[in-house]
């Protein structure tokens, strides 16, 4: 039974911390409720629909917003990733080279290229390149430039991955192939390397993910309205309607491919977490 308080002693309720921080949660759920509802009330719903959500205008941008510039993102994304990983596992393993030039050019080229802006990159893909050498052209057009210029980026960040994969693997492994009588080069293309590109697979989806926004930066190529990708045909449409409607758009279709590429990246990390 409790003891009664005492006669003018003041009882204090002091809370525990588990109940502090639940009045805390409580408190920014309040004002998050408050701020949705202040935006509900004072935003004009009729002007955001007509300037953002045209269904005519939305309409008219199909089939071609899905056959030709999804299609071309597509394309531009999936050539600057090919070559961005090949380029990567290259600088990856002169990066771990014991030949010490080879690491300080390895090294030079993942700094200045995780330094510069992609958008530098397009440019001197699509200036410098043709200055430097007069009457040589890209193979594949527009398409190779953009491969290029994805590539070159993508690969300085594929290479320092593939390079923490590599490391990742257990020394004993390479030793096992090297007692089977395989040579340095052998045991690592066939047992190394395929093991730490298992291990990086979330790293480079995620890399993937990045990969198809910085596609958008093609239109400083210059394109023919063939080889526009989701941005560009979006700002085209917006352009010639006057109307933002292109562009929400040409946002959902991008959506619609990193929301699916992003869960997957969370499912491929839960189940390396779960294989450790």
């Amino acid at each position: 039974m409790d003891r009664p308080a005492a006669p003018g002693r003041v009882v204090t309720f002091s809370p525990t911390r588990r109940q502090r921080r639940r009045l805390w949660q409580g408190v920014q759920y309040g004002i998050f409720a408050a701020v949705v509802v202040l935006i509900g009330v004072l935003a004009d719903w009729d002007r955001l629909q007509n300037q953002f959500a045209r269904t005519d205008l939305a309409l008219r941008l199909f089939p071609k917003i899905i056959t030709t510039a999804l299609r071309n993102t597509v394309l531009y994304t999936t050539s600057g990733f090919v070559f961005g990983l090949l380029l990567g596992l290259v600088i990856a393993m002169m990066r771990l080279s014991s030949v010490a030039p080879y690491r300080w050019v390895a090294g030079v080229y993942i700094e200045l290229f995780r330094g510069l802006p992609a958008l530098l990159i397009f440019i001197f893909v699509g200036v410098a390149v043709p200055l430097a050498f007069p009457g040589t052209e890209i193979p594949g057009g527009t398409y190779g430039k953009v491969a290029l210029g994805l590539g070159l980026v993508a690969a300085a960040y594929m290479a320092e991955t593939i390079r923490a994969g590599i490391q990742a693997v257990p020394e004993g492994q390479t030793e096992a192939a090297r007692s089977l009588g395989f040579s340095h080069g052998r045991a690592m293309v066939s047992v190394v390397i395929p093991q730490a590109l298992r291990i990086v697979v979330p790293p480079l989806t995620n890399e993937l993910v990045l990969l198809f926004k910085d596609s958008s930066l093609v239109l400083f190529l210059g394109v023919t309205l063939q080889e526009r990708e989701l941005t560009k045909f979006g700002r085209d449409l917006a352009s010639e309607t006057a109307n933002s409607t292109p562009i929400l758009v040409a946002g959902l279709c991008y959506l619609l491919v990193t929301v699916p590429l992003g869960f997957l990246v969370r499912r491929l990390e839960a189940r390396a977490d779960r294989a450790v």
